[in-house]
């Protein structure tokens, strides 16, 4: 006679990007020792690898590849709150002093922040331009040290975020162009489109949460946790 299967509770979460409901289940046992492992390894890209998998393990009927980024990120806490504990310790470094400083949160209350001037339509007269939000595999450049970084990569992660160009009733849609068309339509625009371009980026929702303390000197200080690997704790 085999062990029984236990049967996980199934729940309901909102994509902050679309507003869609979708249904998930907590992670096992299996999906934590993923976490662990990769947590122990410090590779960003091992880490990115292994919260793919536990995703696509608890998520249903959900494609990974094309969640915008803060979504992914709000789906790992969200899975987290659920499966382990939604309280969560942690130690940091305050700059000042350089004490270790123990800090707790409920990441249950985590949100993902909204810019109430954040718009992914750009007027080109006579075109409308529309961008979309990057994925976990798209601005993955963003886990690199710094140094390591180049004008290619950044280059690179705008172009995958061009959606479409919009006249009337004509529709551009960039998947559908050669990079060399791409690179053509790009060059051409005026450094004014470009700074708009760089906004979306800026204002773009995230997953971003202040921790308030107080260090040994009696100053009062704020640690921000954001994006994946703050929160991969």
């Amino acid at each position: 006679m085999s062990l029984p299967r236990i049967d996980l509770p199934i729940y309901e979460v909102e994509l902050p990007s679309t507003g869609k409901k979708i249904k998930y289940k907590p992670f096992t046992v299996k999906e934590e020792k993923i976490l662990l492992t990769a947590q122990e390894t410090e590779d960003p890209k091992q880490i990115i690898l292994s919260i793919k998998q536990i995703l696509n393990n608890c998520l249903m009927d959900v494609d990974i590849d094309k969640l915008a980024i803060f979504d992914f990120e709000y789906l790992l806490i969200v899975l987290r709150s659920k499966s382990v504990d939604n309280i969560v310790e942690f130690e940091i470094k305050d700059p000042d002093t350089d004490e270790t400083v123990k800090l707790g949160i409920d990441i249950s209350k985590v949100k993902v922040e909204k810019n109430e001037n954040h718009t992914n339509r750009i007027e080109i007269a006579p075109y409308s331009l529309f961008l979309k939000y990057p994925n976990i595999d798209e601005i993955e450049t963003l886990f690199k040290k710094e140094e390591n970084q180049s004008v290619n990569d950044s280059y690179d992660v705008l172009i995958s975020c061009l959606d479409k160009l919009v006249l009337e009733d004509s529709v551009y849609v960039f998947k559908d162009f050669s990079k060399k068309e791409i690179d053509e339509f790009v060059e051409s625009l005026g450094s004014d489109i470009i700074i708009k371009i760089r906004n979306f980026f800026e204002t773009m929702p995230k997953v971003r949460h202040e921790v308030p303390y107080t260090n040994s000197k009696g100053d009062a200080k704020t640690f921000v946790l954001q994006g994946t690997q703050s929160f991969f704790i």
